[in-house]
């Protein structure tokens, strides 16, 4: 299982990179790497996919740079981590604490 402390030390020694993917949707919903830096350092992992391909990857739900919570997926290769996408969590989709599925 993937530990918010391993992201938070991926993303201080700045080993956290964007797929293409995820560069696309960060323009498109006007997320930047600062806001998934924050949700990693404010956040925590509420869903843990093990067996995603070609790495185990999770959930994080954390806060932009403006206080908004926000949901990130990353993986983790070991050795650093990748952000499959980030997103703003819609309410009529997630509990009104964002952390479960409705």
């Amino acid at each position: 299982m993937i530990e918010i402390e391993t992201l938070r030390r991926y993303s201080s020694e700045d080993k956290i990179f964007a797929t293409n993917h995820a560069s696309e949707r960060f323009y498109e919903r006007r997320i930047n790497v600062a806001d998934v830096h924050n949700a990693i350092n404010t956040g925590e992992i509420i869903e843990q996919y093990p067996n995603d391909y070609p790495y185990p990857s999770c959930l994080v739900l954390g806060e932009n740079l403006q206080g908004e919570k926000i949901h990130v997926v990353l993986s983790d290769g070991g050795t650093a981590s990748r952000i499959i996408t980030a997103y703003f969590p819609d309410g009529d989709k997630w509990s009104e604490d964002f952390r479960s599925r409705r």
